[in-house]
């Protein structure tokens, strides 16, 4: 197992498993692999705040989780450097591993599902949750695909780079097609001389 991965591995070894009991945690993850979506995330070395309670209940874990964190990324019209705050909350069922007549794991439960809800299950290793993947889920959902650094953002001039809030409400760039370019270099030059005349 990868070091990223086990920076969300958490051990529910402190909490009873008797129905009703609760704990609280406060955990500060310092990830080593950037989390978010293309254009934003929280970059390598940035931490996750995650605020967890954990409550035994029949079937497993139930964790109830604020999570807070800053991503970073560039606005898609004007590139400058674009900061998101990140306050998302997630609660999710892990259940317990069964065991059988001999005593051994089983992930197979006792009442048959839907495959689909069994893919989508999340489950206990013992003591240890794996908290990656409801982080990641989480933090997602709260991003925007397309960061801005405010709403009316005007971009810039794709001629000259500049921001068009500090351009001139006139401000326009000549276009040449490209076909006439060298046309526009002989007439620089003058006039040549007429066919079959010398200079006097």
């Amino acid at each position: 197992m990868s070091n990223h991965s086990l920076i969300y591995q958490f051990s529910t070894h402190d909490l009873p498993r008797r129905a009703g009991e609760m704990r609280e945690y406060v955990l500060d993850l310092e990830i080593t692999e950037p989390v978010g979506v293309e254009l934003v995330s929280i970059p390598v070395g940035g931490v996750i705040e995650v605020d967890v309670r954990l409550e035994s209940v029949t079937e497993g874990i139930l964790i109830t989780a604020d999570i807070y964190a800053i991503a970073k990324g560039e606005c898609i019209r004007c590139l400058d450097p674009v900061e998101i705050k990140i306050d998302r909350r997630f609660q999710e069922l892990y259940r317990y591993e069964a065991t059988n007549q001999m005593g051994r794991k089983s992930k197979k439960r006792a009442e048959p599902a839907d495959d689909l809800d069994i893919d989508d299950e999340l489950m206990m290793d013992g003591d240890i949750m794996d908290l990656e993947a409801p982080i990641r889920d989480a933090i997602v959902l709260d991003l925007p695909i397309n960061p801005l650094c405010r709403a009316n953002c005007l971009g810039i001039c794709p001629g000259c780079g500049e921001k068009w809030e500090k351009l001139s409400e006139d401000h326009v760039h000549e276009l040449i097609d490209p076909r006439w370019a060298s046309l526009g270099a002989l007439a620089q030059d003058g006039p040549e001389p007429s066919a079959g005349r010398f200079p006097e």
